[in-house]
């Protein structure tokens, strides 16, 4: 997990659109209607699709990339495929601001289809063979690509957090207790990311979006502690993993819709920051959270992390020009250091296989902007950074 004092390097949060065929054939495996000879099918669309991806990434000059989480249905509700106790009735998740505004809610929504069945036995997780042969395949699509796939990768994981607010608990009894098991199970999927090679992102939209998907009622400071005791379990299932080789995804949930009952980041940022990884991805694009860069006014980024703020939206269809982009990085530049901010989006473009906020076409072009808002941005640093030696020599 590396930044460059050179120039601003550019990555994205990990989900990239699934070709249709996938997507479909995904959701018909989710719902129970595919049949068998189309689910033999599977494995080489997720393959082709990953290789398509990593060279796609490659075209429009991602630096940091990852595999699109193409051969999963959700970033977080993939983890029932790989862990036992998942046999109950499904839970309903419930976002505070669609709740203000039911009317939208359909909308926001559209084309988001997962299975979410409650924990009803003890966790374990049972995927590692499966686990091994996709990280197998994934290094040998790199290795395949060469020149032709970003030059660092990163794979996709989801908090202990992050899976309790969509696979609710009927056996534990006590939210800690669940974590904490979650926390173990995980940890084997984890340090196997690691293991492989690759750059181990942990999705944590639990330390944001849980304020509004879980403790609506609660007070900030009953929050604050809640996600405490997040960072607890993150951290102990993490605890044999180099926090170099891991980043972690803050979020407040990648749908369109008021967003008003976020959390500010001021509130959360000095308990986020004590999570383990060195490089921390959080929204900054949106207009709920595009003046949180003030923050790190008056919270100096602790010395050990790397900030990795969305300069892209990734709900709108707006392409955003490459001069904003500039504009943006350059503000987190300013503010903690070139070397330690890396361009990024903020949040994945497909999380769920059929949930599009942003068309796939539109979304390759986005980070298109991403890149050249990079560079742009990498130009001004520099021609400011030449101005102010030639200051101080005058």
């Amino acid at each position: 997990m590396t930044s460059s004092a050179d120039g601003v390097l550019t990555t994205h949060t990990g989900s990239l659109p699934r070709p249709s065929e996938l997507a479909e054939l995904m959701v018909a495996r989710e719902t129970g209607t595919a049949d068998g000879e189309s689910l033999a099918r599977l494995p080489g669309l997720v393959r082709a699709a990953t290789q398509h991806v990593l060279q796609r990434q490659a075209e429009v000059g991602i630096d940091v990339g990852s595999d699109g989480e193409q051969g999963k249905i959700g970033y977080a509700t993939y983890v029932k495929e790989r862990m036992s106790g998942f046999d109950g009735e499904a839970g309903a998740l419930s976002l505070a601001d669609l709740d203000d505004y039911p009317e939208i809610t359909a909308q926001a929504l559209d084309g988001l289809v997962t299975a979410t069945p409650s924990c009803t036995g003890p966790v374990r997780y049972t995927g590692g063979e499966d686990l091994s042969q996709e990280l197998k395949e994934l290094r040998a699509a790199v290795d395949a690509a060469g020149d032709a796939a970003p030059s660092e990768v990163v794979v996709t994981a989801a908090s202990p957090g992050v899976i309790a607010i969509y696979l609710a608990d009927q056996h534990y009894g006590s939210h800690e207790a669940y974590l904490g098991a979650l926390a173990e199970a995980m940890r084997t999927e984890y340090e196997a990311i690691v293991e492989a090679g690759f750059v181990l992102q942990i999705d944590c939209p639990d330390l944001a979006m849980g304020r509004h998907a879980q403790y609506a009622d609660a007070t900030v400071d009953e929050f604050r502690h809640a996600i405490a005791g997040h960072i607890e379990a993150l951290n102990a299932a993490t605890a044999g993993i180099d926090p170099n080789r891991m980043r972690m995804h803050l979020c407040w949930g990648n749908y369109e819709s008021p967003h008003h009952r976020d959390v500010d980041l001021i509130d959360i940022v000095d308990i986020v920051m004590t999570g383990r990884p060195r490089g921390v991805l959080m929204e900054a694009a949106n207009p709920r959270h595009a003046h949180e860069w003030q923050v790190f006014e008056q919270y100096p980024l602790p010395e050990d992390k790397i900030l990795i703020p969305g300069v892209i939206d990734t709900c709108s269809n707006y392409i955003e020009h490459p001069q904003l982009v500039a504009e943006r990085i350059a503000r987190y530049a300013r503010t903690v250091g070139v070397e330690r901010v890396i361009a990024g989006t903020d949040c994945g473009f497909s999380t769920f296989a059929s949930f599009l906020p942003v068309h796939p076409r539109i979304a390759w072009a986005k980070l298109s902007s991403l890149t050249e808002g990079a560079r742009r941005a990498t130009e001004q640093l520099r021609a400011s950074a030449r101005s102010a030696r030639v200051g101080e020599n005058a």
